[in-house]
């Protein structure tokens, strides 16, 4: 399929989704001229910036088995710049107002498509953000740091993007995989009775960095014991084999690191039907209660915990809030989205939003190299819709911008603080 195919059809799926990018009337596709300089002798603009606009490429998947959180992704971040282009624009540091347009493309969580999409915008937008997935974002982490491109904000927990001697263009936004692990090994530790544990990890660093945190914590909790450990691939269409197997372990606590929508809905169906109700262990982002645990009848189960930074919009009382209001509203109108969503992913690329215009009032140059340095500044920044206590702060090395984590329980509507185990 020709680039030009493909785009058409991906613009085709946005469209048909209600994803509206955000236009900037009349302003120029690719910014300012890297060569140009404003007239106080400041440095060269970038690409993607001008005096009245800046352009922010994404490509997350927008069809495919995780359509629905890179859906999400896109949806929110549009809401939010649609707001604040709806009302003048963002203020930026060096004195100029500009509005924000946001280019995304689906990449089907393919990495050859996620590298050809981050070709194709590498030299018309300013910088890269929100994009969904550890092997797409992986697929151009080499390029962007050659290209010099800001990759930041990205929704992976992968450790390496907020490594700055490897990654030095990069940054994560979402906790990373071994802060959730071990946010759930320290309430299982935590427990005054004995548990055995069975774990169902992907078979990469998606996996591999939730046990590595999971295994931390649990280190010399003389109450467990992790009775049976499988994998599985993230291209697999089934993990009913797996599931047999460690329904036989006998184990009362499943840990499921599983990224794959359609398997975790056919996990918890399987356990039920193998009659093996443990308690489980979800990531935060194969959580949802109406996309996933609604269907895979968790009720079934002795209690379902995840973890979370922010308010979920599925909860009861999040209408009712000022903000969660102004946050639907906002959907709804300037990305098209009017349902509530199903997926954590809305609010944070939301909160990324706020994260890039707190970055952007900082910036003094319009240049990559400005941005890069404004944003490891952050600290103690609250974004919208975040649990109390979560922050946003970009200041420590080898974390993401968001480092703190609450273990929450599903209740059979939404999740309720968990704050010990036997509670």
């Amino acid at each position: 399929m020709s680039t030009n195919r493909r785009r058409m059809r991906v613009a085709s799926v946005v469209a048909g989704i209600g994803i509206v990018a955000v236009l900037a009337a009349g302003c120029a596709r690719g910014g300012g001229s890297p060569d140009s300089t404003d007239e106080g002798g400041g440095a060269a603009a970038s690409p993607g910036i001008t005096d009245e606009s800046i352009t922010l490429g994404i490509t997350t998947p927008l069809s495919g088995p995780t359509a629905g959180p890179g859906t999400c992704t896109v949806a929110g971040i549009t809401a939010y710049f649609g707001a604040r282009n709806a009302e003048g624009g963002v203020e930026f540091g060096d004195g100029n107002t500009r509005t924000v347009e946001i280019e995304a493309l689906d990449d089907e969580y393919d990495p050859q498509k996620a590298k050809a999409n981050y070709d194709q915008l590498k030299s018309s937008v300013f910088a890269m953000t929100a994009g969904l997935g550890t092997p797409t974002n992986r697929a151009w982490l080499d390029a962007a740091i050659a290209d010099e491109v800001p990759q930041v904000l990205i929704m992976t927990g992968d450790p390496i993007f907020s490594n700055q001697e490897e990654s030095p263009w990069q940054l994560g936004f979402v906790p990373i995989y071994q802060n959730e692990g071990e946010a759930f090994g320290e309430l299982l530790a935590g427990s005054a009775e004995e548990h055995k544990v069975a774990i169902l990890s992907q078979n990469d660093d998606y996996g591999e960095g939730y046990v590595e945190g999971f295994k931390t914590a649990i280190e010399g909790a003389d109450n467990i014991e992790i009775v049976k450990e499988l994998t599985y691939e993230a291209t697999d269409t089934s993990v009913d084999a797996q599931l047999t197997e460690l329904a036989g372990s006998g184990a009362d606590v499943f840990f499921n690191a599983m990224s794959i929508t359609p398997l975790v809905i056919s996990s918890l169906q399987k356990a039920q039907e193998l009659g093996w109700l443990p308690s489980w262990f979800l990531p935060s982002n194969t959580s949802s209660p109406t996309a996933i645990l609604e269907p895979g009848g968790a009720a079934a189960f002795p209690g379902v915990y995840t973890v979370a930074f922010a308010q979920s919009a599925a909860a009861p009382t999040f209408a009712e809030s000022e903000e969660g209001a102004a946050f639907l509203e906002q959907l709804n109108e300037y990305a098209d989205y009017p349902d509530v969503p199903a997926f954590p992913h809305c609010v944070w690329s939301y909160q990324i939003g706020a994260t890039l215009e707190e970055v952007f009032g900082n910036m003094t140059e319009p240049t990559r190299e400005n941005f890069m340095a404004a944003l490891r500044d952050v600290s103690g920044f609250t974004a919208p819709l975040m649990l109390e206590g979560s922050t946003v702060d970009t200041t420590e090395d080898g974390q993401p911008a968001v480092s703190t984590v609450q273990v929450q329980k599903y209740n059979g509507r939404g999740y309720a603080p968990a704050e010990s185990w036997d509670e």
